[in-house]
């Protein structure tokens, strides 16, 4: 649903002259979407989308945006809210992540200051955002996502979800990718283990999406600082993964402090295997740090 994105600002992220993806930094879609920054298309070195925005079934799915249910009682999830006892039910307390300045603009390096405001026009949190895209080898690059919250408040701020308020398994909260299915087949693929019920709510060191059909593609989501943050996955009704801030217990961050997260994801033409994904894991790993912005 592209076309309800109107009046966006946007930045490529580009490697090798190739426009990896598109950064909308300031975005136009409904307050009932949280409106946020996100990226969206995503694309292989090959041209293939592996991003979905706004689609009809979750419109509060924003390509890769972070994304929380509850922080300080706001929605910065979009949609409806999860009220224990009434189940999710429409409320009027979204709140917008609104960029404040820049830290770094260049093709492969987007790096800027995010003030996410409650509904009431609170400022809760500081945001630093750093998007990087990497390169990996022929047939892959990895978006390399740091962001770090501090509670601007005078008292502690808890980030919540709908799984800490007793919906089993709706733990999610935090990054979170939106994947594109298409006409492919999808694969949840973890170390030594493959299928969403044994890797949702799991806290292994990667996780990968393999799609196979006419537009075959990998995504391979990396613990690169060994969080351990338990996976949020989807691949049945959508497709989607995020390491979960809150899963089962909320996250309180005292005044002037808060979460910070990194998530390495490879994204790679073709259908891999594990053998495959393990060797993209490994160079991820190898590969040194990119300099600070």
């Amino acid at each position: 649903m592209d076309d309800q994105l109107t009046l966006v600002q946007t930045l490529p992220l580009i490697l090798g002259g190739l426009t990896v993806a598109e950064y909308v930094w300031r975005p136009h879609v409904p307050n009932t979407l949280s409106p946020r920054p996100f990226l969206h298309p995503v694309r292989t070195l090959a041209g293939t989308t592996v991003t979905e925005v706004m689609p009809p079934d979750h419109l509060h799915h924003l390509g890769v945006s972070v994304a929380v249910p509850d922080a300080g009682g706001a929605n910065f999830w979009g949609g409806r809210t999860y009220v224990q006892g009434q189940g999710s039910i429409p409320l009027p307390n979204h709140g917008v992540q609104r960029h404040h300045r820049w830290e770094a603009k260049t093709d492969a390096v987007l790096a800027h200051e995010l003030h996410w405001i409650g509904p009431d026009g609170t400022t809760l949190l500081r945001e630093r955002r750093r998007i990087a895209a990497r390169p990996v080898d022929d047939r892959a690059w990895a978006l390399d996502f740091r962001y770090a919250l501090q509670n601007l408040t005078a008292e502690p701020l808890v980030i919540s979800s709908p799984g800490v308020k007793g919906r089993t398994g709706a733990g999610y909260g935090g990054f979170f990718w939106r994947a594109r299915r298409g006409q492919n087949n999808v694969k949840i693929l973890g170390p030594d283990v493959a299928g969403e019920a044994r890797l949702h709510g799991s806290a292994t060191p990667w996780l990968a999406l393999s799609a196979s059909g006419p537009e075959p593609w990998t995504l391979v989501f990396i613990d690169i600082a060994a969080q351990r943050d338990p996976w949020f996955v989807r691949g049945g009704d959508y497709v989607g993964v995020g390491p979960a801030l809150a899963w089962e217990e909320p996250l309180t961050a005292a005044p002037g402090e808060g979460p910070r997260r990194r998530i390495i994801t490879v994204v790679a033409d073709g259908d891999l295997g594990p053998r495959a994904i393990e060797g993209l894991v490994e160079a991820v790993a190898a590969s040194p740090a990119p300099r600070e912005a």
